[in-house]
C-alpha cells in the first residue's frame, strides 16, 4: 500500500510555513463583525477567504495538540450558522505548544491557510488552517460546544461526488454535500469537535499509536469484525480513524473485532495517512473481543499444500525468526511447499552489496524445525545488487521452501539474476529450461521490482510448475480521500505490465502442456477484483483461488479500516477443474495489533 504502516509523525506534519490554494493575499483584513468560523470554512473543501487575514474571530478551544510538528489546538464558534455545509470549527496552527487550554474563549487574528498534507503532489484534500495567529484569551473554564454525534445514521451510505472533469478530477470546488456524500458530511464536520459510540475496532492499533473504527457495524462485515472492501465502490463510509491527544500510554491496544465503549470525542483533522481522523480527547474502554489467529486444517496424505507467506523484510537481525516458525508449522500446518516474499539477504538493509541470502532462509528453517515442523529444503535466485526494489540494501526476493519428505524439487541449471527461464515440451509434457529461474528479468515491466522465480516440484510422481511473485506496490496511488474522484491508482500501470509477462508465461506452459499443473502465487499487491487479476487470470490461463471462498472472507491485508485481498493463489485450470480444491486465507496477521507481519499467510491444498 502507499504506506506500509501510518506515521504518526508524518501524518501530523505541517511545515511551518503552510501552504496555500490560494496565491491571493488582500491587504485588507476581514474583521470579526462579519468573520465567523463558518466563513472561513466555507461550502466548499477550501476556504473563500484562503489567503486572507481574519481579525478577532471568535470561539471557544475544543482540543490542544502539544506534539509532534503539527502543534496547534482546534477552537469553535458555539453560536452556529444554519447552513449544514459549513464548519463550525477550525485548526490554529501554532508551531509550538499553544498557549491555550481547553475551554478558553478565544479571539484569532491571522492568516486564513489551506494546508495540503503530504504536499500537492499526494492528492490529498486540504486542511483549511488560521496560521502566523495571534491569539487573545478572554475568560477560561468556559463549556466546550457539544460535540457532534457522527453514527450509522448521521452518515450518509454514498462516499463521494465525482470530481469536476474541468478541474482534473478534483471535488475542491464542489459544494458540499453533507447529506448526500459520506466525504462531504465529513468535510463539512472539519476542525469540530465530534463524538462516536460503542464503535467496533476495524483496524488495529498500529505502532503509531492510531487505530480505525466504524460507526456502521452493518457495513461490509467480515465474521470477524472487520470491513470488507470488495470494490472500488464499497469504500466503507462509516470508516473512521481514532488518535489521541493524551497519552501513548493511554492509548488502548485493540485487536478487529474489539470495541470502543462509550464515547470517543474530540476535534476532526485531515491526516496525510487516513484521511478524516477524530483526534480524541477524551476515549472510550476498550472491550476485548477474543479474536483469536486461525490455523488451517492439515493436508491429507494425497494432498499437496502450496502457501504463500509475506514475512516482511525478514533478515538475521530480526527477532521474529521464532514466530514466523511457529506460524509455519502450527497455523499452517507445515505446507509442502512455501512461497516466501520479502526475504532479505544476510545483512539486511546494510548496502554493501551482498545479495545472498542463506543465511537469512537457514536461520528460518531451524527456526521451523525447533517448533516441531519439517527441515525444509530451499531453492531461490539471488537478486543483482539493489535492482529489485524494496528496502534500500535490503534485496528482497522470493524463496521457495519445500518438505522433503513430501515433495521433491526438479534442479535444472541455468537460472540465474539474468537469465529468463523458458518453457520446452519433452514427451509431450511442459518442462522449464531453469529451475529454479527468473520470468523475463530484463523486461522492463520488473524495473525496480522484484522478478518472478519459477520452479518445477514432483509430488507424488506428478509434476507442478509454480510461480512465486511479488508485484509492484500500490505506492504512489492516490488515497480513497483523495481530492480527486474517483482517485489515480498510477502503480498499477507497471502491475498491469508484470501481470501480462506471467500470463504470458503461463500460457507459454499451456501451450506445451495443456493439462498443466500450474501456480502463480504471491503478493499480487492487488485486488482479486482489480484489472491485475483479470490481467493474470486473462484467457482462462489462471484463476484466483481466493475466489472459492464466501465474499465477506475474502481478505489477506488490513488497511485504513478496509479488511482487502493483496496475497493471492492463482491456478490453472487442471487444478480448478478437479473439484477437490480448499482454500484458506489464515488470519494471524493482518487483524492484530502484535502481528509479526502485516500479510495473512495463504494456503492452497488439492489433488495433483
Amino acid at each position: 500500500m502507499p504506506s506500509k504502516r501510518t506515521s504518526r509523525i508524518g501524518a501530523l506534519t505541517v511545515a511551518a510555513v503552510c501552504s496555500t490554494l490560494s496565491a491571493v493575499v488582500l491587504s485588507t483584513p476581514a474583521h470579526a463583525d462579519s468573520v465567523r468560523i463558518h466563513d472561513i470554512q466555507g461550502t466548499t473543501r477550501t476556504s473563500p477567504l484562503a489567503g486572507r487575514t481574519v481579525t478577532d474571530v471568535p470561539g471557544v478551544v475544543t482540543g490542544v495538540r502539544t506534539y509532534g510538528s503539527s502543534k496547534g489546538f482546534w477552537f469553535q464558534d458555539p453560536d452556529a450558522d444554519d447552513d449544514p455545509a459549513t464548519s463550525e470549527g477550525v485548526f490554529v496552527y501554532t508551531g509550538s505548544a499553544p498557549k491555550v487550554a481547553v475551554g478558553d474563549a478565544v479571539t484569532v487574528t491571522g492568516t486564513v491557510s489551506e494546508y495540503v498534507p503530504g504536499g500537492v503532489a499526494s492528492g490529498n484534500q486540504s486542511v483549511t488552517e488560521i496560521t502566523k495567529a495571534t491569539v487573545a484569551v478572554a475568560s477560561t473554564g468556559n463549556p466546550v460546544p457539544a460535540a457532534t454525534v457522527v453514527d450509522a445514521r448521521s452518515v450518509p451510505d454514498a462516499y463521494t461526488p465525482a470530481g469536476d472533469t474541468a478541474a482534473a478530477g478534483s471535488v475542491n470546488a464542489l459544494p458540499l454535500e453533507p447529506a448526500t456524500y459520506a466525504l462531504d458530511y465529513y468535510e463539512s464536520l472539519e476542525g469540530m469537535n465530534v463524538q462516536v459510540a460503542d464503535t467496533r475496532v476495524v483496524t488495529a492499533t498500529d505502532p503509531y499509536t492510531e487505530l480505525w473504527v466504524t460507526v456502521k457495524p452493518r457495513e461490509n462485515a467480515t465474521p470477524r469484525g472487520g470491513s470488507l472492501y470488495g470494490s472500488y465502490t464499497a469504500q466503507n463510509t462509516g470508516r473512521l480513524q481514532i488518535q489521541s491527544l493524551g497519552a501513548t500510554a493511554d492509548f488502548p491496544t485493540a485487536n478487529v473485532g474489539d470495541k470502543l465503549a462509550g464515547t470517543t470525542a474530540g476535534p476532526l483533522d485531515y491526516t496525510q495517512y487516513g484521511g478524516y481522523t477524530l483526534v480524541a480527547n477524551q476515549l472510550g474502554t476498550l472491550e476485548k473481543g477474543g479474536l483469536e489467529r486461525e490455523t488451517t486444517h492439515r493436508q491429507g496424505r494425497h494432498e499437496l499444500a502450496v502457501a504463500t507467506y509475506n514475512v516482511e523484510n525478514l533478515d538475521p537481525s530480526d527477532t521474529t525468526f521464532e514466530a514466523h516458525a511457529s506460524a509455519i508449522v502450527n497455523n499452517l500446518r507445515s505446507p509442502d511447499i512455501v512461497s516466501l516474499e520479502e526475504i532479505q539477504d544476510n545483512n539486511g538493509a546494510t548496502d554493501d552489496g551482498t545479495v545472498a541470502a542463506d543465511v537469512t532462509v537457514n536461520k528460518l528453517i531451524d527456526a521451523i524445525v525447533a517448533a516441531g515442523g519439517p527441515r525444509y529444503d530451499w531453492r531461490s535466485v539471488d537478486p543483482v545488487n539493489d535492482e529489485d526494489g524494496g528496502q534500500p540494501g535490503g534485496n528482497i526476493r522470493q524463496v521457495f521452501l519445500f518438505n522433503p519428505a513430501r515433495v521433491s524439487f526438479t534442479d535444472r541449471p541455468g537460472g540465474d539474476s539474468t537469465t529468463a527461464v523458458g518453457v520446452r515440451k519433452v514427451h509431450g509434457k511442459a518442462q522449464l529450461t531453469a529451475s529454479p529461474g527468473r520470468v523475463a528479468p530484463a523486461d522492463a515491466a520488473w524495473e525496480d521490482s522484484r522478478k518472478p522465480l519459477a520452479g518445477e516440484f514432483v509430488f507424488r510422481g506428478k509434476t507442478v510448475i509454480v510461480i512465486a511473485n511479488h508485484l509492484n506496490s500500490k505506492g504512489g496511488d492516490q488515497a480513497l480521500t483523495s481530492q480527486y474522484q474517483p482517485p489515480k491508482r498510477s502503480s498499477e500501470v507497471q502491475r498491469h505490465a508484470q501481470a501480462t509477462v506471467v500470463n504470458t508465461f503461463v500460457k507459454e506452459v499451456l501451450a506445451a502442456q495443456r493439462n498443466a499443473d500450474v501456480i502463480a502465487l504471491g503478493d499480487i499487491n492487488d485486488f482479486e477484483f482489480s484489472d491485475t487479476t483479470k490481467i493474470l487470470e486473462g484467457d482462462g490461463a489462471l484463476w484466483s483461488a481466493i475466489k472459492s471462498l464466501p465474499k465477506n472472507e475474502r481478505y489477506t491485508y488490513d488497511y485504513q479500516g478496509n479488511a482487502q485481498v493483496l496475497d493471492q493463489i492463482l491456478v490453472s485450470p487442471s487444478i480448478r477443474r478437479g473439484c477437490d480444491l480448499r482454500y484458506d486465507s489464515v488470519h494471524i496477521n493482518s487483524e492484530f495489533s502484535d502481528q509479526i507481519s502485516d500479510h495473512d499467510p495463504q494456503v492452497l491444498r488439492f489433488r495433483p
